[in-house]
């Protein structure tokens, strides 16, 4: 007898937070609509993720109508050499890449000997190759692209020369992106001669170089939020917004199946003591660091404006060879009534939650789709990348957010005063209630997205569709 196997998708991340998170919201979704999914990506993070949260290697996890599979590959050792020292950012591309070529080719090779092969290929960005891998196999890929679609914009149109961008020569050039003019500190700074990051661009860029093998390029956005964008790069590429990923339903429960790299702190029931819309969320994600003397002027900045607050203050990463924060003297014992210090936060628990007036955020694309999507108003404090470029668009496209911090390349320092004037206005009197208008307008078009039959929900739907019709595998049931 003949019974129908379910399709069988494999996705590929590249080993950062900010990338695993949304593929996996994205997995999940295609678990409960009855695939396989079997989720991968290098064992130095597959370490953490286990260690931070309910998973393990190899473990199938019913979801929904299908099933989610964890399957963590090899990467020679991670970021450091076997001297101990820290590799660069490029050889640890290298590094993924050259394991993770031999593990995805290994895997589409197991599944077709067992009658049971991969219909379909997803990688984020940073990991292009993945579309060389499934392209060489013949299997139909796709890309989750983890930023905007302004961002992706801004990327397309420097790797097509489709207008000017900042240059050794004329590096204070503003950029016109559809329909708003990005200053040159505005543009995604990976692209700008003055960013100490320019490898990422190239990393970056060399998916675009590949763009003609992916069928279809996801994006975790909405169309309501970047009409102009989604407008404009569907005349060049099949591109469909999906998001906001972390609200896409699904029929059971998957909030436990995460992909964290550290424990979160307990802050839900501290913040269940606090009074509605009280509460300073700050959180600058899992990889940037704020200086020291950034910290110290957050710090005063609370003190002196007597906010109520929840600060996600992470360690410096060991190989960043810092040392650790040092908070002011007396300051948890000043703010212990009213604040609390914790080294990492269920996030979208936290920004939901009614006692959050306002997030303090480092604009990462995750974060700032989560704070608009949940209808939190912000104060931007931006490092690097498409993370100067989102701020740009929280402030003066979206409405929700006043501009606090500048990009690392700036090399600004923020006074504490300065920490105080953007606290309290973003919290109490007429600017924040504009912000909190703004951001509840745009917490219902995201809740409308994902909705039956919203744009985000019918696009999801259509890539479904896009999947299958790559084929059901049928095989004889023993």
């Amino acid at each position: 007898m003949e019974s129908e196997a379910p399709i069988h998708v494999l996705m590929v991340s590249f080993p950062g937070q900010g990338h695993v998170n949304p593929l996996l919201r994205l997995a999940k979704f295609l678990a409960a609509k009855g695939f396989f999914v079997t989720f991968s990506t290098a064992d130095t993070v597959g370490k953490l993720m286990r260690t931070a949260n309910d998973i393990s290697h190899k473990q199938v996890i019913p979801v929904g109508d299908g099933f989610l599979k964890f399957d963590f590959f090899d990467d020679g050792g991670g970021v450091t050499n076997t001297d101990g020292s820290r590799r660069t950012l490029s050889d640890f591309s290298a590094q993924v890449e050259h394991f993770g070529r031999q593990y995805v080719c290994q895997v589409i090779k197991d599944h077709a000997e067992t009658h049971r092969p991969i219909s379909c290929i997803i990688n984020n960005p940073f990991v292009p190759w993945v579309s060389d891998v499934a392209a060489d196999h013949g299997i139909p890929s796709a890309v989750l692209w983890v930023q905007s679609a302004a961002s992706f914009t801004a990327y397309y149109s420097y790797f097509n020369k489709l207008v000017s961008f900042p240059s050794d020569a004329d590096p204070y050039l503003d950029v016109q992106l559809a329909s708003v003019v990005l200053k040159y500190n505005e543009v995604p700074d990976f692209l700008h001669p003055f960013s100490p990051y320019q490898v990422l661009g190239t990393v970056i860029l060399e998916q675009f170089r590949n763009l003609s093998k992916p069928f279809c390029v996801l994006v975790d956005s909405f169309e309501e939020l970047e009409s102009d964008y989604i407008n404009y790069l569907s005349k060049l590429v099949n591109i469909k917004p999906i998001g906001p990923l972390f609200k896409s339903p699904t029929a059971t429960d998957t909030s436990k199946i995460r992909g964290d790299f550290l424990k979160s702190d307990d802050c839900i029931e501290w913040l269940n003591s606090r009074a509605e819309a009280s509460v300073v969320y700050i959180s600058f994600g899992s990889i940037v660091c704020p200086p020291q003397e950034q910290v110290t002027e957050i710090a005063h900045g609370l003190l002196d404006s007597q906010v109520s607050f929840l600060w996600v203050l992470k360690p410096p990463a060991k190989h960043h060879g810092l040392p650790p924060y040092v908070l002011p003297e007396g300051f948890l014992e000043e703010t212990k009534e009213k604040g609390k210090v914790v080294q990492w936060s269920p996030q979208e628990k936290v920004l939901g939650h009614g006692s959050v007036a306002c997030f303090v955020t480092h604009c990462g694309w995750n974060s700032s789709m989560e704070g608009v999507a949940l209808g939190v108003p912000m104060l931007t404090f931006p490092a690097w990348g498409d993370q100067v470029t989102n701020a740009k668009f929280l402030v003066d496209v979206y409405g929700v957010a006043i501009k606090l911090g500048y990009g690392h390349a700036e090399k600004k320092l923020v006074s504490r005063d300065e920490v105080k004037k953007r606290l309290l206005e973003a919290t109490v009197g007429p600017k924040a209630e504009e912000l909190k208008q703004n951001a509840f307008k745009w917490k219902k078009a995201a809740e409308a997205a994902v909705a039956p039959n919203g744009s985000s929900a019918r696009n999801l739907d259509a890539f479904l569709k896009d999947i299958k019709e790559g084929g059901a595998v049928r095989v004889n049931e023993i």
